[in-house]
């Protein structure tokens, strides 16, 4: 069935994400689940620095070809043949960059992401040019979008042809312009998005990140398992790693932000591009606690304290970005700054512990501090949060 493109209601009651939305999320299971290995391996051997800038720049790639679609969804969803054609040629285009992660991280060859990336694109000019055809009002910006997307990816294939050094300086630079351009295309007429379908969307791929780093602690335990057997530190790390990750999902998901961007539509650019690093860190708990057990069953090149601090600091990142996003648009309004700041060197006093007791107990006492942390912002007035 053929529909012509139409915005959405931006007040449409009960919107919700849609089941074609559902299957999108599903094919970056399959990147989340190919990046969280490489960048365990890079910590436990040693390797931080150069683990965290390729993560980062992976993980870059793979947020922004969800953001682009998520939000062009919450404005433009008609729901006909070819918007799910499309969708669909995205899908594909999303598994063929996963395919190329790899390469990415070990080698900073992009060759193959850039391919998946160019089909992804493909379609989502194509669904921009169906909005400039049909929808008089946002003509001028979905034009920016197409036009915008195309120069852009072309600088990117452009990218691949230039040596090392200068690649490395042309990435900052492209990246910085694929993020100015919806910037710069929504000032010709803001998209139709639907504050409460985004804050349920980025609630959803919260989930999903979350999961992914369920796997991978399962997937860790598991193959320590099998090699050593069920050992008592196996067994705190199992379930303090159950209990964290529970904690990091509650506190998400303690304050509603739908209601918040309804009545701050115009910081919409901050809780999208800020989440970046809420689902980066997220999927790197993921890492760091598969570091944690093999260090737990393996020599590892790892120190403790490194360990420690592999799992201690992507938690400590996503508390921190959490209340910003929440601060930004207009929520944890009772939350004093003090608080913060004494949670946050809580959180990262814990991997000292790693010098006195077995490294597993590290965990637990981030679950525990994590744990504490919702008691407090669920019954003290200080920590309450608004709403």
């Amino acid at each position: 069935m053929l529909r012509t493109m139409r915005p959405r209601d931006p007040l449409e009651p009960h919107r919700v994400a849609t089941p074609l939305e559902l299957l999108f999320d599903l094919t970056f299971v399959v990147a989340v689940a190919a990046i969280v290995p490489e960048l365990t391996r890079a910590i436990a051997e040693g390797h931080p620095v150069q683990g965290v800038i390729g993560y980062v720049a992976v993980f870059f790639a793979i947020w922004w070809a969800w953001m682009n679609y998520t939000w062009f969804a919450s404005a433009f969803d008609v729901d006909d043949a070819p918007y799910r054609i499309l969708t669909m040629v995205q899908m594909g285009g999303v598994l063929v960059f996963a395919a190329g992660i790899g390469p990415a991280f070990e080698s900073a060859d992009y060759r193959t992401g850039v391919v998946g990336y160019v089909i992804m694109r493909v379609a989502l000019v194509l669904q921009w040019l169906r909005v400039a055809r049909t929808v008089p009002d946002y003509r001028a910006t979905a034009l920016r979008f197409a036009v915008g997307i195309t120069a852009v990816q072309s600088l990117w294939i452009v990218r691949l042809l230039l040596p090392a050094p200068i690649s490395i300086g042309a990435f900052l630079v492209i990246g910085l312009l694929d993020l100015g351009l919806p910037l710069w295309a929504e000032r010709a007429n803001m998209t139709p998005w639907h504050p409460h379908h985004i804050a349920e969307r980025y609630g959803l791929f919260t989930i999903i990140v979350l999961g992914e780093s369920v796997l991978a602690t399962t997937t860790a335990v598991l193959m320590s398992k099998s090699e050593v057997g069920v050992s008592v530190d196996l067994i705190v790390v199992a379930v303090s790693a159950l209990v964290l990750l529970f904690a990091l999902w509650w506190l998400y998901f303690l304050e509603p932000a739908g209601p918040l961007l309804e009545a701050h539509r115009g910081r919409g650019f901050l809780w999208g591009y800020g989440h970046f690093l809420v689902f980066a860190s997220l999927a790197a708990v993921g890492a760091g606690i598969a570091v944690i057990t093999e260090a737990i069953t393996h020599e590892i090149a790892a120190g403790p304290l490194l360990v420690g601090y592999s799992l201690a600091l992507p938690v400590t990142v996503f508390l921190i970005v959490l209340w910003v996003l929440h601060r930004g648009i207009g929520g944890a309004t009772r939350v004093r700054i003090w608080l913060i700041v004494v949670e946050v060197l809580a959180f990262l006093a814990v991997p000292w512990l790693g010098l006195v007791v077995p490294i597993a107990w590290v965990i637990a006492a981030l679950a525990l501090a994590a744990s504490a942390l919702i008691v407090l912002k669920t019954t003290l007035p200080g920590w309450r949060v608004a709403g």
